[in-house]
């Protein structure tokens, strides 16, 4: 029996596999008001139908300025949550388990998209003032400026207003996007916080506070939803964050009431070197499962089901999320299960499509 086509609980839910679909921005807002529309509901649906254990939303920005471009989607206001109503239903429908990934881009906000430009839009074309933990820039974007104490302090809930937003409109995992050299993961670094005020560094040496206040504030928002917490284990780069401080943000933000967490790494400093190689962040969810015993997922060119199924049976992991091979194929699952011979109670496969289970 194939371990990634065994079900997996996530919180209160389950998960029918162990094959999901990573956050992928689409950049596809085209009226620049954060609506989905029907690019996002045929792309999230497509891969619910393709066998998908869960499937994960695009960041969704909890604040206008949250946005990473002005096509970006949103979740701040209610009327969006209207829109994503139906996306979240249809994922449930084919099988899938629907997940929102709740972010804040921070300094690596108001962006042009890959195809329309590179660095920071200004404000005559719709870009706007970025901020973050300080006051230094992503290498060439522009200078963010740095919040107050105070507006720092209102965070938490705007985090908390997405994930009740979120799961009114069906989504049964919020995700709190901690990672890749967004807001949160800019307040985790010592390379991007260099505040003395309570959002700094702690007696520890940690720079944990408002990740534990986001993550205490969406439990509270959603005591009966899955929360996940996506981090990213190194920065690459000397003097930032790395696994030992990673299994310590873990820890924290289990204390503060996360079920899962969601390991990836860099995205903070153009300085970064890292070592690509199939499975190669497979290493830090395992060394964060093994230290914490919090369930985990892997991420990172996990293109072949070998590899994905490997990463559980060898116990680095409990789930396994892809991007781009479901860009490539969004039946990757389907032709995943037919590879390990994965069938479980139940198959992935619509039953309109198992004719093509063999050749």
């Amino acid at each position: 029996m194939s371990v990634l086509f065994s079900p997996v609980p996530v919180g209160p839910v389950e998960a029918r596999n162990r094959a999901w679909v990573s956050p992928m921005c689409q950049y596809s807002c085209e009226q620049q008001d954060g609506m989905p529309n029907a690019w996002h509901h045929e792309h999230l649906a497509s891969f619910a139908r393709g066998g998908a254990g869960l499937v994960m939303t695009e960041a969704a920005a909890v604040a206008p300025e949250g946005r990473i471009s002005p096509q970006d989607v949103g979740i701040w206001n209610d009327d969006q949550a209207e829109a994503w109503a139906p996306i979240a239903a249809r994922i449930r429908a084919h099988g899938a388990v629907p997940a929102m990934q709740l972010a804040h881009a921070g300094r690596k906000a108001s962006t042009y998209r890959q195809w329309s430009g590179s660095g920071s839009v200004p404000a005559s074309e719709g870009g706007w003032q970025s901020v973050a933990a300080g006051p230094d820039a992503f290498g060439r974007y522009a200078p963010p400026r740095a919040l107050t104490s105070d507006e720092v302090a209102q965070l938490p809930e705007h985090f908390a207003a997405a994930a009740r937003r979120a799961v009114a409109a069906g989504f049964e995992v919020v995700e709190v996007h901690a990672a890749h050299g967004y807001l949160l993961h800019q307040f985790l670094s010592p390379l991007s916080n260099p505040r003395t005020d309570e959002w700094g560094a702690g007696a520890d040496g940690l720079r944990v506070e408002l990740l534990r206040q986001v993550v205490a504030a969406v439990r509270a928002a959603v005591p009966e939803t899955a929360l996940m917490v996506r981090l990213s284990a190194t920065d690459w780069v000397d003097g930032g964050i790395d696994v030992g401080m990673t299994i310590e943000h873990v820890r924290v933000a289990m204390a503060a009431g996360a079920d899962w967490f969601d390991i990836s790494s860099g995205g903070l400093d153009p300085r970064q070197e890292i070592a690509l190689r199939p499975g190669y962040q497979v290493p830090f969810a395992r060394a964060v499962r093994e230290a914490t015993g919090a369930p985990v997922n892997a991420v990172g060119l996990i293109d072949e089901p070998s590899l994905a199924e490997l990463a559980l049976v060898d116990g680095a992991a409990d789930a396994v999320m892809l991007g781009r091979p479901w860009l490539r194929n969004p039946h990757w699952a389907l032709v995943a299960e037919a590879e390990l011979d994965g069938r479980v109670d139940g198959s992935v496969w619509p039953p309109q499509y198992t004719r093509a289970r063999r050749a």
